[in-house]
Formats: structure tokens, sequence, C-alpha cells
């Protein structure tokens, strides 16, 4: 049986103010005092209404995150992952994770409702485009958040990223070394600010090999399955055909792997793959492998950005306001050089 705080106030003969403030840690009541409160609070079963706590302390103790799920989503490790890192973190603050599903044209309205109910006290930005007015709108709103990704606006706002274009730089370096000049590249819609990122990493270094018809051999795909399994007979009809593959995304990644199988192609001896954060390891068959651009754990990403945002709730300032880890390129055991 529980007991509410009128009760609770009742059984310790004091004011209803005095036993939440005890409850809610306020620095003018004594420990004695809070001692005796939240001893008593055990004892009864004492449950609070929150709701009602929340109004008093003028927070709603949860954050959000708005996100345009596809299927896709849910079958994603690394997405998965984030949001484990990030859900760990506020439970242990005691604050609530809101996954608000929206569709990508009605992201900012669905932002825009969290913030005028009140319902979060700050949100992380997910997939960041080059030009973001939820990131605008945040700004002018006044609210705490991080944002998962950059983009090109002018103002100064928190953000956590990895760096995108370094890691297609040292996978191109890689085929490079190993003869390859017919680098087919597969892209998410570059609106997105780290397919841009990539991409000009893939653009930078080929120009700098003065190999100028890279172009060519350079395909927009959703970030899908079933896009990345699309667009493995564009690139295996081009001509000349090209040697290696670099994907710019896991779960396009995912339908390239068993578009390439499923024609026939032996992973890392016909063709060379590289897939930026890898495949699931039941993706590939005895025989196959691939490479892979691999970002620091992405629960420990998660956690990052659950702290950046919690001192941001305190009215804290960051020591970064900006931060960016580096990846690194694993090797597919050994990465096929040119047939």
């Amino acid at each position: 049986m529980s007991i509410d705080l009128k009760q609770l106030s009742a059984h310790l003969q004091l004011s209803t103010t005095t036993v939440s403030r005890a409850l809610n840690g306020f620095p003018e009541v004594s420990e004695r005092t809070r001692e005796r409160v939240m001893e008593a609070a055990r004892q009864l079963g004492y449950q609070p209404n929150i709701g009602a706590r929340r109004l008093a302390i003028g927070r709603a103790e949860a954050v959000g995150i708005v996100y345009p799920l596809e299927a896709g989503d849910l079958g994603d490790p690394r997405f998965l992952e984030i949001i484990e890192g990030i859900s760990d973190r506020m439970d242990d603050a005691n604050i609530e994770l809101l996954l608000v599903s929206a569709r990508e044209k009605a992201e900012l309205q669905s932002y825009q409702r969290l913030v005028k109910s009140r319902r979060v006290d700050g949100l992380i930005v997910s997939r960041t485009r080059v030009i973001d007015p939820r990131i605008d709108y945040l700004l002018s709103a006044e609210i705490p958040f991080v944002a998962h990704g950059r983009s090109e606006s002018l103002t100064d706002y928190p953000w956590f990223d990895f760096d995108n274009q370094s890691g297609v730089e040292m996978a191109v370096q890689e085929l490079l070394k190993l003869g390859h000049r017919t680098i087919a590249y597969v892209h998410a819609p570059m609106s997105l600010n780290f397919a841009l990122q990539r991409y000009l990493g893939f653009e930078k270094t080929m120009q700098a090999a003065g190999i100028n018809e890279y172009s060519k051999y350079v395909y927009l795909a959703g970030m899908n399955r079933r896009s990345g399994y699309e667009v493995v007979q564009r690139i295996l009809n081009a001509n000349p055909r090209p040697t290696a593959i670099i994907v710019d995304n896991n779960l396009c990644g995912v339908g390239i792997v068993r578009g390439l199988i499923d024609a026939q192609i032996t992973l890392n001896k016909d063709i060379a793959v590289v897939v930026y954060d890898g495949v699931p390891v039941d993706t590939l068959l005895p025989g196959h492998a691939i490479a892979s651009i691999e970002q620091p754990t992405a629960y420990e990403a998660g956690k990052k950005m659950a702290d950046m945002l919690l001192t941001l709730i305190k009215g804290e300032e960051l020591e970064e306001r900006n931060v960016l880890w580096q990846p690194k390129f694993v090797a597919a055991k050994p990465i096929a050089a040119v047939p």
C-alpha cells in the first residue's frame, strides 16, 4: 500500500511544503528533517506524483530525439547502440528519453510541438543536414540541444560528430595503394551533412591522385537495403567495370553486399568493397570479406551526447562545445588488390 504527499505530511506532522522540499533536495531544509522525511517515505511506501513534481521544479525531466525512422533503422545495430548509450546515461540521471518518430517532411513540426508543450528539457538532433531548419529553430527557441553532426549554420551551437571526410580519405588511399583506379562510390542524399562530408573526402583524394573520371562512378542510393541492392547492377554494367566500391553508410552497404553475392561476385577477390560502419557478420558468406571505416563505439558516442545535453540542461558551460572523434580504416583479410 502506498501513500501520497498529503498523507506523508500528516504522518510526520509537517507541512506539505516542508515535506515536498525535503523530498526534492531543497537546501533550506535541515539535514535532520530531510533524513526523517526520507526514512518515513521509505517505510510507508510513498509514491511521488510525477506530474506535480515536474510542475514544482519547473522541468519535464525528459529529453527527446525526433527521428524519421525507416524499417532499416530498427535493424541497424549502430543506431540501436547510440540509443542505448543515450538511454543508459539518462536513466542514471533519472531522466526519461522520448524517441519520437516523424515523417521526414514533418520533423520540424515535431520539434515545435515538443518545445511548445514543454514536454522535454532538451533535445538531441539526429542526422544533421547541410541546411538545417531544425537547428535554426532550436537556437531561436533557446532550448538546450546537442546536434549529432554539423551543419552550415553560421551560429555556434553544441555538436558531436565523427570526422567523416577523413574516414573516406583513408579508404580511398588504401585502395589506391593496391592499384585500384576505377572506384565506384555509393552515397546517401548529400542534403545530409555526413554524406556531403564523406563525398568530399572521396572527391579530394581521387583528384589528388590525378583520377579525373571518378564522377562517372558516383551513385546515389537511399539509406536502406533495397536501394543498395538495386544499384549493384548499374555498377556491374559500367564499362570499364569498377574494381572497388566504397559505400558511405551501412544500411545501403548491406544491400550492396547481398546484391554482389547474388550476382556471383566474390567480395574481396572479384571486387574490393569498403562500407562505412561495416555490415553485420551474418550478411557475409564464407569466402567473402569486406573492409570498413570504423568509428569509435556507438554506445560511447551516445553516452557522450547525453553527457553534453545533461550539462546544458543544468545551465553549465561545456568544456568542449564541438566534439570530433576520429574513425579508423579496418582492412579485409586481406583487402583485394586489382584482379
